[in-house]
């Protein structure tokens, strides 16, 4: 977003940089050459696992002997910052899906992604949704926006002082700009904005977080600046608090035209063909099939309109050791699915609120680390690759789930795979 004009805070637009669309354009002329298909024969045996485990090690030169269980667990001392009163792990199942083909801003080429869960039915179903997209072409994914916050909250005694104390605030914007700097070395305060209701004043501070998902950088970062209000402004509060709880921090919300974390836009078009011989539908009924159960959550009062995106972010989650509560916020989407004048399927997902981290917090655990590396995900930098294949991997559950639904394989499906 390098080409945003600097007086306007990329937190607060909807924004497509043109070095990315020339880098979509670039790749988007490339021919797609075959892709190398996960073995997917012995879906339970010990054969089968070795015949997936050999083809990770093989094909994307990655290893994962602590995935295999050839390697045990055993430095304590790193689950510092992690988890106290530690007595073991919890061992969930990981699959793996894909090729997902994604032509991304900063996600370009074929992903193998891994998936920690106990539902049956669930891996087989986004890979499903994957082979769908991959033979229509590449899901074509975008970051609009970036942004982390926290929202302290100020009591007074009347609005004469919250008033005061508001515009003292409001000189002082570039001061919190250069504490943030010095508190931490990823952090960029990039927008300020305000919120009264009587005498409580909630500011609400908007951060980029760098390959971090940036909870608790946020959380310090924002706790220095108040303290230094509190410490300087002639005007006193009555109460204060660091977070007042509209951040959308670990929640659902309805500012889905904002952001927590990136808002992320994916798209694909589905050929009639392969809805046909993929999918077993026809675009008609699975266009049907979406119009119902995205009017079905106006009637609930649900946010947003997606199928399950909770399922796909959940699993991969766990999988790459990211904060598993995140997906309350994460899992927020608006869908569409429209048929074109060709006949074929329109399908996408926008994202507000894909929040996940490259570095810190559970990345670096050996599972959690081998995972990321299958989608060459681990380490600074990355952040923003693993949000489009999120992304990505909720478009394509979300057309897998309707169009089983549309075709009526849905229970069927679950009475063969699941429990």
């Amino acid at each position: 977003m390098k080409n945003l004009p600097s007086n306007i805070s990329r937190a607060k637009y909807d924004f497509i940089d043109s070095s990315v669309l020339e880098k979509l354009k670039s790749y988007a002329q490339k021919p797609i050459s075959d892709l190398e298909k996960i073995p997917a024969q012995d879906p339970y045996s010990v054969n089968g696992q070795k015949l997936r485990l050999n083809f990770i090690r093989q094909h994307l030169k990655i290893d994962v002997d602590y995935l295999s269980g050839e390697k045990i667990f055993d430095d304590n001392q790193s689950l510092k910052g992690n988890i106290e009163n530690y007595i073991g792990m919890s061992q969930i199942p990981t699959g793996i899906i894909g090729p997902i083909l994604i032509n991304g801003g900063m996600a370009q080429g074929p992903f193998y992604v891994p998936l920690a869960t106990t539902e049956g039915a669930l891996l087989a179903s986004y890979n499903r949704g994957s082979k769908a997209c991959r033979e229509s072409g590449a899901i074509t994914v975008i970051t609009l926006q970036e942004g982390v916050q926290r929202t302290p909250t100020f009591k007074f005694k009347n609005l004469i002082d919250l008033g005061n104390f508001t515009s003292w605030v409001l000189k002082h914007k570039e001061i919190f700009v250069s504490i943030t700097k010095e508190t931490s070395n990823y952090a960029i305060l990039n927008d300020l904005s305000i919120n009264i209701e009587g005498n409580i004043l909630i500011l609400r501070f908007e951060y980029s977080s760098g390959d971090a998902s940036g909870q608790n950088m946020v959380t310090i970062c924002t706790d220095k600046i108040c303290k230094y209000i509190l410490e300087n402004c002639p005007t006193k509060a009555v109460f204060w608090t660091i977070e007042g709880n509209t951040s959308g921090d670990k929640k659902a919300t309805s500012l889905v035209t904002r952001v927590r974390g990136r808002k992320i836009t994916a798209e694909i078009t589905l050929k009639k063909e392969v809805v046909g011989t993929v999918l077993k539908t026809t675009p008609a009924l699975l266009q049907q099939q979406w119009k119902i159960c995205s009017s079905g959550p106006a009637k609930t009062g649900t946010i947003g309109t997606g199928m399950h995106p909770s399922n796909a972010l959940a699993a991969l989650f766990i999988a790459c050791g990211q904060d598993v509560a995140c997906t309350g916020e994460a899992s927020t989407a608006i869908t569409r699915m429209e048929i074109d004048e060709n006949g074929d399927l329109y399908c996408s997902i926008t994202m507000p609120n894909i929040i996940v981290g490259t570095v810190g917090g559970g990345t670096s655990f050996p599972t959690q680390k081998e995972c990321l590396e299958l989608m060459g995900c681990y380490g600074a930098g990355k952040s923003g690759k693993l949000a489009e294949i999120a992304t990505a991997l909720c478009l394509t559950g979300e057309i897998s789930i309707l169009a089983a639904m549309s075709a009526g394989q849905f229970t069927a499906a679950h009475q063969t795979l699941g429990r």
